[in-house]
């Protein structure tokens, strides 16, 4: 594709560039088993390829939000989607959602193909990679001078929250705390919201109670109410906690969120199966997202289709043969055979490697955030395989400044 390449940081400057990503940017897990997740180069935009990216998200979130009001009053249909039944009993108290009152994030994850561009899914409920789109590319920009960082996802969100609570006020950073990984991404918006003059209070869903609904934070020696919620913590995981903890106090009240767990009805990737009933004009979503079918529609799965499973995040268990042990492609297999209403069969696109010199080709993800439907930022991620997963290469996306040509 034009427009797109990857540009090696150069070598003598690499162990310092990384030595910031870790302590700059939050990013305390350089490391997944043997593989280092930051990248060797920055992947350079041309303004064009910018720009088309940005239209094409904002349409795609808008009609993402138009689903889920459509959703909300076609509830049943959530059988369809794969949803853990306690999950489906608490949607039944979206009556009272307004989605004025809440900030609304999501990702939509972008593959470069011979056709041009196409989406994989989005990650509508909490998506990540808010610290390497928002931090990383201005720690690479240095070694690239054409090229800026552009967007910022904590003056996005920052931003939302201001338009709903006003300047000041006190947020709870709701995260699975004992995990190191939550917990980076909580430290930069935490420390970022504070800088801007906002509370934040560090909680998991238990330490939040609910006074009718208005949520209150009971962490020891924060306690008090809270003007807003900024959730980490996937909704799924909301149904495992014992019924005592009050999550489903999260479903209907009234305290602005991001996200509201309205988002659990677009998360599911089976909502394309549905998408005729809805009423809704999804031209954005039709034209960029491959053929998706129930898998019991797919007799004999052969290369031009792949398994998904309906809430899976980070690239886990998708089968993709050349990316997986034949032990997990059975393993696959039969959990899609089985459970059929978990999964999805998708068309498989031709994802196109970028060059990446003496270190060989890489498939390209390019997350890109949208805030109250207005894009919000650029999240880099590359493989040596086509499977966008946990090992993947975290890589900074900068676009070239005004005046510059563009990225061949």
């Amino acid at each position: 594709m034009e427009g797109i390449r990857l540009a090696a940081i150069p070598s003598e400057h690499y162990a310092d560039y990384r030595y910031k990503v870790i302590f700059d940017a939050y990013k305390w897990d350089p490391q997944v088993e043997d593989s280092n997740t930051i990248a060797r180069h920055a992947l350079l935009l041309s303004r064009e390829t910018a720009d088309e990216l940005e239209r094409q998200v904002e349409r795609l979130a808008w009609e993402t939000v138009q689903m889920e009001e459509a959703l909300m009053h076609r509830l049943p249909f959530a059988k369809q989607l794969g949803l853990p039944r306690q999950i489906r009993h608490a949607l039944e108290r979206l009556h009272g959602y307004e989605a004025s009152r809440h900030v609304r994030l999501m990702r939509f994850d972008f593959h470069p193909t011979p056709g041009g561009w196409a989406i994989s899914e989005v990650n509508s409920d909490v998506p990540g990679g808010l610290a390497e789109a928002s931090v990383l590319p201005g720690v690479a920009a240095r070694y690239f001078p054409g090229y800026e960082s552009r967007h910022d996802i904590a003056d996005g969100l920052i931003d939302g929250f201001r338009e709903r609570i006003g300047e000041a006020g006190t947020l709870a950073l709701v995260h699975a705390t004992s995990y190191s990984d939550d917990r980076q991404v909580m430290e930069f918006l935490g420390d970022r919201f504070q800088a801007r003059g906002y509370q934040t209070v560090m909680a998991a869903p238990d330490h939040i109670a609910w006074q009718g609904k208005q949520a209150y934070s009971i962490v020891e020696g924060e306690e008090g109410k809270l003007d807003g919620i900024l959730r980490f913590y996937p909704l799924e995981w909301l149904a495992n906690l014992p019924r005592r903890s009050g999550w489903k106090g999260f479903y209907d009240g009234e305290t602005p969120a991001c996200n509201h767990p309205i988002a659990m009805l677009t998360q599911s990737k089976r909502l394309p199966l549905i998408w005729d009933e809805l009423g809704v004009d999804l031209t954005a979503w039709k034209q960029a997202l491959p053929e998706t079918r129930d898998p019991r529609e797919i007799k004999r799965l052969g290369e031009d289709w792949i398994y998904k499973p309906a809430l899976g995040r980070v690239g886990e268990g998708i089968l993709i043969r050349e990316a997986v042990t034949a032990k997990e492609s059975k393993k696959i297999e039969r959990s899609a055979h089985w459970q059929a209403g978990k999964w999805i069969a998708q068309r498989r696109f031709a994802s196109q490697p970028l060059n990446g010199g003496e270190q060989g080709e890489y498939h390209l993800c390019i997350g890109v955030f949208t805030v109250n439907g207005k894009c919000a930022g650029f999240y880099g991620r590359i493989s040596p395989y086509a499977r966008i997963d946990h090992k993947a290469i975290d890589i900074p996306v900068l676009v070239e400044k005004e005046g510059k040509s563009h990225a061949g």
